[in-house]
């Protein structure tokens, strides 16, 4: 089978997948830590950029408004959006139609708890995005964990890597390309390969954005994820591929020319993910109808976000510090503030000069 197919079970099998069988799989005490995991100032920071973008979209001062959160999980991050918009926005929060898109069943089954008063603003929850919606579309650490397939180039061409068993084990072995659309992937880019380099393609990646965008009406999206630029993602730099596993915080992989890559290694226990290709994505939404209005290192976009909010009021001295402290996690470069990249889209709302895309396009 294609990795592609070994990802999309080992990650998303009704039963026995990764992300199918737990409410949660990031934090402390999980095998992977996110921007969420480090308190509530994450969708604090979030909120003051949706208001913003809600209000611009407003035509009436009741009109509905739509919240989607691709990716959601069991709804904290959204649970920290509404918190805040009800104290901060409550105009904004009275129009909000939540809707929560997250795989897993018992992720689904945790939303309305884990969102408490504000689970009466839960339009929707499935495994889809909305068949039409106009407002924000949100998707935190999405694509990366998407299922994609991974090539190698050869002095004859490109040849695709496809997870086989042998002696009773798990293991890579080189094919012909299950599908053309591998070759054009590169020859889109306008990019080639050398040979012995080893990568993936997120061709799932690509078709998401596409129908996120038809489906959203009106509205922005905003995107964060690790990832680069094409030219950088397709270098020498990431030529050993960027599939890895994770588990209880201990990354494995990737493992260039190695017949048993650790992404292998206890399917349906391990996280597994790859960096995003930006590029494709950006070049997919735009061609099907959205425009770019920012592309940063997650540090800029939040501190685009800081100016306005008054991040201590009410605290305790121990609480301000603790936030302090969470704020240098968000922002700190090297760390997840450069890590993450944040891709802003709009979709027949002009090129309104938004407060995270103040600091234009810094990406690192």
């Amino acid at each position: 089978m294609t990795v592609a197919a070994f990802m999309n079970l080992a990650l998303y099998h009704p039963i026995h997948g990764y992300y199918a069988r737990a409410v949660r799989r990031s934090g402390r005490a999980g095998d992977f830590f996110t921007s969420v995991d480090v308190g509530a100032l994450f969708g604090e920071l979030l909120e003051s950029q949706i208001a913003e973008m809600a209000f611009l979209l407003r035509r009436s001062p009741s009109d509905p408004f739509d919240l989607v959160e691709a990716g959601a999980g069991n709804g904290r991050l959204a649970a920290d959006i509404m918190s805040v918009a009800a104290r901060r926005d409550p105009a904004v929060h009275a129009r909000t139609r939540l809707h929560l898109v997250e795989a897993s069943p018992p992720a689904r089954a945790a939303q309305s708890t884990v969102l408490g008063p504000d689970a009466d603003r839960l339009a929707s929850s499935g495994a889809d995005l909305p068949a039409a919606f106009e407002g924000v579309l949100l998707a935190n650490e999405l694509l990366d964990a998407l299922p994609v397939h991974q090539v190698v180039m050869r002095d004859e061409g490109l040849r695709e890597m496809f997870v086989a068993v042998s002696d009773d084990r798990l293991a890579t072995i080189e094919g012909p390309l299950s599908t053309v659309a591998l070759q054009q992937y590169f020859d889109d880019l306008e990019i080639t390969l050398e040979a012995g380099w080893r990568v993936e393609v997120n061709l799932l990646a690509r078709d998401w954005i596409a129908e996120a965008v038809r489906r959203l009406q009106r509205g922005f999206i905003i995107l964060i994820d690790y990832g680069h630029p094409a030219r950088e993602l397709y270098s020498v730099t990431h030529s050993s591929g960027t599939l890895t596993s994770f588990s209880r915080h201990v990354m494995g992989g990737p493992e260039g020319g190695s017949a048993t890559p650790l992404w292998l290694e206890q399917p349906g226990e391990r996280d597994i993910t790859a960096h995003v290709d930006f590029t494709t994505v950006q070049r997919a939404a735009e061609k099907a109808g959205a425009v770019t209005l920012g592309f940063l290192d997650q540090t800029y976009f939040l501190m685009g976000l800081i100016d306005g909010v008054d991040l201590g009021a009410g605290l305790t001295p121990a609480a301000q510090m603790k936030q302090r402290l969470a704020l240098k996690t968000l922002l700190l470069p090297g760390g997840l503030g450069s890590t993450f990249k944040v891709l802003v889209l709009g979709k027949d709302v002009g090129h309104p000069a938004l407060k995270g895309c103040s600091h234009r396009a810094r990406v690192t």
